[in-house]
């Protein structure tokens, strides 16, 4: 696990502080470095009761932009998940290949789960530049194209140069590349970058990946049947609501 110099948690709450600090725990646990690849040593303890472990505080973070070019999924649909990652993170990575396109295959088709991506790049430099590349991509609605790409089995290998960047957003398909430099630089793609690093920072993560399940903190790349615990006890608490 590598973690960065964070700013001061946000102040949102009683409940989230509580979150943060079990995210922050957990986080740690489920990447530290003698952990498997994946973080498969640390399970995620999920409750069956659709209620335990979730915030309402957290759950209001769920952006739901139906036009949000780094989400996929229905804007209303039952259960939002909110992921934190990094594009230099090898769990990140096997998530992304691995457990990502089930859920999608499996939750994100049939309308029941809407997955929000956050870009928290804690590695450095290269992982900034790979962030803001992933959101100039999004201007151009190729975002998943790129995340695709970039955590291609051995892509992180070969770094995030600028010249790096520029291939991946052309495997990714975008199409006008000067806009794509253009954005990659741009004000917006760093504010746009920051918003992102401070929410999740002010939720206690540390480490990469991180997410939140309407409300509820997991962390590390779980086995999915975590994330399918989680999935069906959030459906089942959001049923009970009327959602």
């Amino acid at each position: 696990m590598s973690s960065s110099p964070s700013p001061k948690p946000l102040a949102i709450g009683a409940g989230v502080l509580v979150a943060a600090l079990l995210l922050g725990f957990a986080s740690y646990t489920a990447t530290k470095p003698d952990a498997p690849a994946g973080g498969s040593s640390a399970v995620a303890d999920v409750s069956a009761d659709p209620r335990d472990g979730a915030r309402p505080e957290l759950e209001k973070l769920a952006r739901r932009e139906a036009a949000d070019p780094l989400a996929v999924g229905r804007a209303d649909a039952p259960v939002v998940m909110i992921e934190y990652a990094d594009f230099q993170c090898g769990y990140c990575g096997k998530f992304a290949r691995d457990t990502e396109p089930e859920l999608i295959e499996k939750y994100v088709e049939d309308g029941t789960l809407r997955i929000e991506w956050r870009n928290f790049p804690i590695f450095g430099e290269e992982s900034e530049a790979a962030a803001r590349a992933a959101w100039a991509a999004g201007r151009q609605g190729r975002f998943w194209e790129f995340h695709a790409a970039a955590y291609a089995e051995g892509a992180k290998e070969k770094g995030f140069g600028e010249d790096r960047l520029q291939a991946l957003a052309r495997e990714a398909g975008v199409a006008d590349p000067g806009r794509f430099a253009e954005d990659l630089d741009s004000d917006a793609a760093r504010q746009a970058v920051r918003k992102d690093q401070e929410e999740a920072y002010g939720l206690g993560a540390t480490s990469t990946p991180s997410f939140l399940i309407n409300g509820r903190p997991v962390a590390g790349a779980q086995p999915m049947e975590t994330f399918t615990e989680a999935i069906e006890a959030a459906k089942q608490a959001a049923e009970g609501n009327g959602r």
